[in-house]
């Protein structure tokens, strides 16, 4: 993809999603920037870009350091987030002041040094429980979590620094990533990530609930593009949109999916339903069609078999 920028910042690049954006930045001959604390990245994730972009390991609520990594940057995609829902009910304030004010500070540096648009990653667990699908941007946010409320809250900074100073946002609200590096030991670990690494071990998944409930899992190269679009699209400015595929597939199906890339016949173990877990989740694609010309390009199938691969190998 020809960008119409030449220098993009990147926080949390050395994260899953992160690292596969700044990868995607670099191969189109981008000069990046990348901010991260390492909390939950790794060097490991760009380790095959080394010596092709500046590398500032630092916290984004470092002001000094992140406007040294913001010089010259047209573009900030800011990923860099406590992103552990757990380690958010536990721990709200610290988890605030990375996820809410740390955003706040991140666009206002952006302001500051006169980027032009800032693509900030949020979730679709704003939508909460309710029921209706496919979930609409336009649905009253109902958020569950101390995460979901820092990720709303850190929306509204970015249409008010929108519609207040000037500097153009554009919003994303992932529904279930996954792809290779995404860490089956963080505590924010996809099912995927986590059923692949059983079947390889040859050990059995543990479902919560009968396995019926549904999730919309969007490949990690899609996220990118989407990212990349909402960089430069001029009617983006001031929008959220999902970024999912449209199709719903049941934990059941996923299981058996993995067991037969694996060549395992396994029978999951069923645990009692989670306090919180959401029943069925499906994002509206049409916002993000309609502003961004954005559509999935890799089936679940082709994804699920690429993550695998992976896996395989660098497990």
């Amino acid at each position: 993809m020809k960008l119409p920028f030449k220098k993009a910042l990147v926080t949390g690049g050395a994260g899953f999603i992160g690292s596969h954006l700044v990868e995607a930045l670099v191969s189109a001959g981008c000069a990046v920037a990348v901010i991260d604390n390492l909390s939950s990245g790794r060097t490991a994730n760009l380790k095959h870009l080394e010596g092709q972009f500046s590398f500032f390991r630092e916290d984004i609520r470092n002001r000094k350091v992140l406007d040294a990594a913001l010089e010259g940057c047209e573009v900030v995609f800011h990923l860099a987030a406590i992103v552990s829902v757990p380690q958010t009910v536990e721990n709200p304030l610290e988890s605030a002041a990375v996820n809410d004010l740390g955003t706040l500070s991140v666009l206002d540096a952006a302001r500051q040094k006169k980027a032009k648009r800032v693509v900030f990653s949020s979730s679709c667990a704003v939508y909460g429980d309710d029921p209706s699908l496919p979930k609409q941007e336009n649905m009253v946010p109902r958020p569950l979590s101390p995460y979901a409320a820092q990720k709303l809250a850190a929306e509204y900074h970015a249409k008010v620094f929108n519609d207040l100073y000037g500097i153009e946002t554009a919003v994303l609200r992932y529904f279930n990533v996954y792809g290779p590096r995404q860490d089956p030991s963080s505590p924010y670990s996809g099912v995927i990530s986590i059923f692949m690494t059983k079947a390889l071990l040859n050990k059995p998944a543990v479902i919560y609930g009968d396995g019926n409930q549904t999730r919309d899992f969007v490949y990690v190269k899609d996220v990118v593009k989407a990212n990349l679009l909402a960089a430069s699209a001029d009617n983006a400015s001031g929008r959220v949109m999902n970024i999912g595929t449209g199709r719903a597939v049941r934990i059941n199906h996923l299981w058996q999916a993995i067991c037969t890339l694996s060549g395992r016949n396994l029978d999951p173990r069923y645990e009692s339903e989670r306090a919180g877990d959401i029943k069925a989740s499906l994002a509206g694609t049409d916002t993000a069609k309609e502003l961004l010309n954005f559509e999935c390009e890799v089936s679940f199938e082709k994804g699920l078999e690429r993550t695998f691969e992976w896996y395989r190998h660098n497990r």
